[in-house]
């Protein structure tokens, strides 16, 4: 086990390394109008630099999760911050619309291989008892990055300019490569490839994709015959997808309700980050009430569902609708620890694997959904816009409503 002090400084990297996951996925929020602007499109379709990412983290989050179990986690995760700082630096260089969604879907590849090899490090290098406290500090970095990204980005754009942002992270990811590099030394890190040949096995690439093919096929036929996983993740995939698609679209509804510009946009879409982190606080005060999980998933949901469209179709003031903003983020982050708690018990031994293809339907929906809802913005407005991302929010309401009645029948 590593010296408490390399442990305190390795999840500090951690956390600062999802903070710039987060802050480089939400940060595009304030950021549509100028992007639009920049390589000459409209604003639904600056919202495929969000699409092309959701698909290749959707595409790559399974893979990589298997992949974190079998191979060195220490190179997966510097291979993997490399291409982040690429990825960043190329965008502001990206001479078109077309190469800069390209260049989305390596970050999105690369965040998907962070996220899962992060946790796995965690859970390795750290006791069981420690594990859950060091795991909700690596999560809080995650919603700082969600909370704050969208503010520097939006005051930095309207301070200089759109690709000051992109520079920022870039730098940000490269000072973390070097940082990884000497803070996660192959002493400290289990070797996965070395354990396999202690058992006389010769991992080879064609070898392991077979592998991974067949699991991953012999794992969607297990599951899909699983109602009580089948039916969680799909509502997951829908309520989740939805909301982070709506609250992608939250900085443009304000931009058209109340004339912001991009700073503001960018300092008033954090509150939702904000709500996120005291909905994941909120977890424990929960549990201690004694409610079933299910029961407090579904009434999450509903709340979810009520606070998006109050803040869609009812702005009535700056304050009311940062303050629907607010607890929308803190339903979103009461639902989603919930739900994941739900989703490892019922998996068992297959947490990750699930956990990865739940990873994936949230983008498969965000893919989807997210530029039918920003063209509907833009063509038709708020209310036909809300009616799309409400339909989405009502198949998960009964989906879980289904789901905990099936519970508690079995119960």
């Amino acid at each position: 086990m590593p010296p408490r002090t390399v442990l305190s400084m390795m999840l500090l990297i951690f956390s600062l390394i999802v903070f710039f996951i987060g802050a480089m996925e939400f940060m595009l929020l304030p950021m549509l109008n100028p992007l639009a602007d920049a390589f000459r499109t409209t604003t639904d379709k600056a919202t495929w630099l969000v699409s092309g990412y959701a698909l290749a983290y959707a595409l790559a989050a399974p893979i990589f999760g298997w992949l974190s179990d079998r191979i060195n986690r220490r190179k997966l995760l510097l291979v993997s911050l490399l291409f982040l700082f690429l990825d960043g630096l190329a965008l502001t260089i990206a001479p078109n619309l077309e190469i800069a969604i390209g260049l989305r879907i390596f970050g999105g590849m690369a965040s998907a291989a962070l996220i899962p090899t992060i946790f796995a490090l965690v859970a390795e290098l750290f006791p069981p008892h420690k594990q859950a406290s060091a795991m909700g500090i690596v999560m809080f970095g995650m919603t700082a990055g969600i909370a704050g990204g969208p503010i520097f980005a939006g005051v930095l754009t309207e301070l200089f300019h759109w690709q000051v942002p992109f520079l920022v992270s870039a730098s940000g990811c490269f000072l973390l490569y070097f940082l990884s590099k000497k803070a996660l030394r192959k002493n400290y890190i289990p070797n996965q490839i070395d354990t396999l040949k202690t058992v006389h096995q010769t991992v080879t690439f064609q070898s392991l994709f077979q592998s991974l093919f067949q699991s991953l096929f012999q794992s969607l036929f297990q599951f899909g015959c699983q109602g009580n996983l089948i039916r969680p993740l799909i509502a997951k995939g829908f309520w989740n997808g939805t909301a982070i698609s709506a609250f992608i679209l939250a900085g443009e509804v304000l931009r058209h309700h109340y004339a912001m510009g991009t700073g503001a946009v960018g300092i008033s879409v954090s509150v939702f980050g904000i709500g996120l982190g005291l909905g994941n606080l909120s977890v424990s005060i929960v549990k201690h009430l004694d409610i079933r999980d299910e029961c407090a998933l579904l009434l999450a949901i509903v709340l979810l569902f009520i606070t998006s469209s109050v803040f869609m179709l009812l702005p009535l003031s700056l304050f009311f609708s940062l303050a629907c903003l607010m607890l929308w983020g803190y339903t979103l982050g009461l639902a989603a620890p919930i739900s994941t708690s739900i989703l490892a018990n019922r998996a068992k031994q297959d947490k990750g694997q699930i956990l990865a293809i739940s990873e994936s339907l949230n983008n498969l929906t965000i893919l989807f959904l997210l530029p039918v809802a920003t063209m509907s913005l833009s063509q038709h407005g708020t209310t036909v816009t809300m009616m799309i991302l409400g339909s989405c929010f009502i198949v998960a309401i009964v989906l879980t409503l289904k789901d905990l009645l099936v519970t508690l029948s079995l119960n």
